[in-house]
């Protein structure tokens, strides 16, 4: 009869150790954990949101500029750079490489912490399981590409008007020579202005954090194309429809004027903001046929 009444006392203990346990475990961990999907931490969510993207960022950006960084000491190269009498000098790199490291950390980084709130406001996954399917991940990457597309050639087009060019816009147009590394090279408004037609997309359109990451992939590889000074005959960008490609954009440059979306044609077309610029392809075809 004791020994039932001692096995009875210590499994009433041992319940009462494990409740205890168990109430301690909720109340620690209570503001350090969320739920989504696969139960991580707080703390690694906002890990993943905050400082995997600016790596993914970061990484990507000076990759995607190394192979045009590259091309000014290839010699072969020579013959498909755009504007061959402005090559990269030096000083310029150098310049442009220090006002890209201010505007990643000091404009962009800011804006990338708070990543992670609209993922925690949104409650956007961060899971394998509700990871969408890559053809809806490029259908979501497209639309913003298009969004982006639109939102920076009105923008860019009013940074252009003379009241207000030679305050913001005139930094991005410091070099005439467009170059892969200089994508980002602009006045820290600027950096806001149009870098906000990136994050309309991911707020119409994300709902996993890979959307993100796949957008700023997808965004950096057109951007620096467009910037790299380079008209590579074999790239495989130039297949896609409407694709404005580094000739258009680097006519930008030289031109000034005109020619004004970043992804796509059709806005300068139907605009006929492309006019100088078709009329300057036709012009060098012409002084090509004399030629041959």
């Amino acid at each position: 009869m004791a020994t039932n009444e001692s096995i009875s006392i210590f499994s009433s203990a041992s319940l009462a150790v494990e409740y205890v346990d168990s109430l301690l475990l909720r109340t620690l961990y209570k503001n350090h954990f969320k739920m989504l999907g696969t139960g991580q931490p707080r703390w690694l969510s906002s890990l993943i949101a905050t400082w995997g993207s600016l790596i993914v960022h970061e990484v990507l950006y000076f990759l995607f500029c190394l192979p045009g960084f590259l091309f000014q000491f290839i010699p072969f190269m020579k013959k498909y750079k755009i504007q061959k009498d402005k090559p990269e000098t030096w000083e310029n790199q150098w310049k442009c490489f220090k006002v890209l490291l201010f505007n990643h950390f000091c404009i962009q980084l800011p804006l990338i912490c708070g990543t992670y709130y609209f993922t925690e406001y949104f409650n956007i996954p961060y899971d394998w399981e509700r990871m969408p399917r890559w053809y809806m991940l490029l259908a979501r990457c497209f639309g913003c590409a298009v969004i982006e597309d639109t939102w920076h050639y009105f923008l860019h087009r009013l940074l252009h008007h003379k009241r207000i060019y030679k305050y913001i816009h005139k930094v991005h147009h410091e070099f005439q020579a467009a170059f892969g590394m200089e994508a980002e090279y602009a006045h820290p408004l600027e950096t806001l202005i149009l870098g906000t037609g990136f994050f309309i997309g991911i707020m119409l359109l994300c709902d996993h954090v890979i959307l993100l990451w796949a957008w700023v992939t997808i965004c950096l590889i057109e951007t620096i194309d467009v910037y790299s000074g380079y008209d590579i005959p074999l790239n495989t960008l130039n297949l896609i429809s409407f694709y404005a490609g580094s000739w258009h954009h680097d006519f930008h440059h030289m031109n000034f004027i005109g020619n004004y979306a970043s992804t796509f044609t059709w806005w300068d077309r139907i605009f006929g903001t492309d006019s100088q610029f078709t009329a300057y392809n036709e012009k060098m075809k012409r002084i090509e046929k004399k030629m041959q």
